[in-house]
C-alpha cells in the first residue's frame, strides 16, 4: 500500500506569479517521496540501507526560497526539451524558431522559465500524483499549445515517472526529471565510491559548449564504457576525467528495459533505471561548487551528486540521423521512467 498526503509548502513570489505551492508526500514500506506542484520538483527521497535506515539521497532544499533562487534544476522536470539545442535555433515546417539562450551560446532545459520553474495543477490518486499544465503557444520561444502530464506513482521500492504531451503545432519536446542522487545520503562529500553501469553501446562526442558533433561513438575501449560497474573516483582518475555530461544511446525499443544502476557498497543502496526513452544523460555534479546550502545547511561540492536523465539525444531537432523529437497534432507523446531501489 501506498500513502499519499499532502500539504502548504509556500506561496510563490508575486514577480513569479503568485500562487500556492503544495507538497505531497508518497509513503511505502520501502521508499518515502516528497514532490513539489513547483517544476514536479523531488524535493526529497528516501530510502534503506542495509540495516533498514532510511536517509534522503537527493539533494535539493529545505525551504521554498532554494528553489525560488537560482539552482541547478534540482529534482525538477525539465521541458519543453531538455538537454541543449545548439543556439537555441531550430526549423519546422520552414519556419525558424529562436529560444532564450542560457546556456553560453544554447538553450538548456527548455530556457529562462521553463517547465522547472512554474506551478503544475495537482491531482491526487489512489498511489500517486498527476501534474498537469498548459504550455501556450510561443511560450520560452516554442510553438503550439502544449498539454503536458507528469505522472509519479509509487509501488514498493519502485518510483514510476510517466510523461505525456499532445501539441496543436508541431514542436519538439522531450521530458525528463533532473533529480541528483547520492546514495550515502545527500549531503555526502562525493559519489567517488558509487559504482556506475550504463547499457549503452555508443554515446555522443560533443562539443566544447556540450553540444553533440552528429558523431555516435562506440564506447568499446574508453572512458565511455560503462557497460561492466565501474567504481566511479576510480574511472575518473584512471582516465583522467573531469566528469561526465554525456548523452548515453539506448536500444530503441517501445518496451521497459534495464538501463543503468548505481550501487553504494557501504551502505547496500542501489538504483536501478529502466525506461521507454531513448536516451540517458549521465551527469556528475561537475558544476557543483559547494556554494548552494541545501537540506539540512549541507554543502554540495562538485562530484557529489549524480543525475541519470532519461530524454530523447540533445540537439536531435537540428540532427536529422539522431532519434525523431518532434510531435506533430493529432500524436502523443509517453514515456515511462522507473526508479527502483
Amino acid at each position: 500500500m501506498t500513502e499519499v498526503k499532502r500539504e502548504v509548502f509556500g506561496q510563490m513570489p508575486q514577480e513569479e506569479g503568485g500562487g500556492v505551492v503544495e507538497k505531497f508526500f508518497l509513503k511505502s514500506d520501502n521508499v518515502k517521496v516528497e514532490i513539489l506542484s513547483l517544476g514536479c520538483i523531488i524535493a526529497a527521497l528516501e530510502t534503506k540501507d542495509r540495516n533498514g535506515e532510511f536517509s534522503d539521497v537527493v539533494l535539493g532544499f529545505d525551504t521554498l526560497e532554494g528553489y525560488t533562487r537560482k539552482h541547478p534544476f534540482f529534482g525538477a522536470v525539465v521541458g519543453r526539451v531538455a538537454n541543449r539545442i545548439a543556439k537555441g535555433r531550430f526549423t519546422v515546417d520552414g519556419k525558424e524558431y529562436q529560444l532564450f539562450l542560457n546556456n553560453g551560446p544554447n538553450s538548456l532545459h527548455g530556457g529562462a522559465r521553463g517547465f522547472d520553474k512554474v506551478l503544475w495543477n495537482p491531482q491526487v490518486l489512489p498511489n500517486g500524483i498527476c501534474f498537469f499544465r498548459l504550455s501556450p503557444d510561443g511560450e520560452e520561444g516554442y510553438p503550439g499549445d502544449l498539454k503536458a502530464w507528469v505522472t509519479y506513482t509509487l509501488s514498493g521500492g519502485e518510483l514510476a515517472i510517466n510523461y505525456r504531451a499532445q501539441t496543436s503545432k508541431t514542436t519538439p519536446i522531450s521530458l525528463t526529471n533532473h533529480a541528483y542522487f547520492n546514495l550515502s545520503g545527500q549531503g555526502s562529500r562525493d559519489i567517488y565510491d558509487h559504482e556506475i553501469s550504463i547499457e549503452a553501446d555508443s554515446y555522443l562526442p560533443v562539443d566544447d559548449t556540450k553540444i553533440p558533433t552528429g558523431e555516435v561513438a562506440a564506447v568499446q575501449g574508453t572512458s565511455f564504457d560503462l557497460r561492466q560497474p565501474v567504481e566511479l573516483g576510480k574511472h575518473l582518475q584512471k582516465f583522467c576525467l573531469d566528469g561526465f555530461d554525456h548523452n548515453f544511446c539506448l536500444q530503441q525499443a517501445q518496451d521497459r528495459r534495464l538501463v543503468a544502476r548505481a550501487r553504494h557498497p557501504s551502505t547496500g543502496r542501489t538504483m536501478e533505471v529502466y525506461t521507454t526513452q531513448p536516451g540517458i544523460q549521465f551527469y556528475t555534479g561537475n558544476n557543483l561548487d559547494g556554494s548552494l546550502k541545501g537540506k539540512g545547511a549541507a554543502t554540495y561540492p562538485k562530484h557529489s551528486a549524480f543525475c541519470l536523465e532519461t530524454q530523447n539525444w540533445p540537439d536531435a531537432v537540428n540532427k536529422p540521423h539522431f532519434p525523431n523529437t518532434l510531435l506533430h497534432p493529432g500524436e502523443e507523446y509517453n514515456h515511462t521512467t522507473w526508479l527502483v531501489f
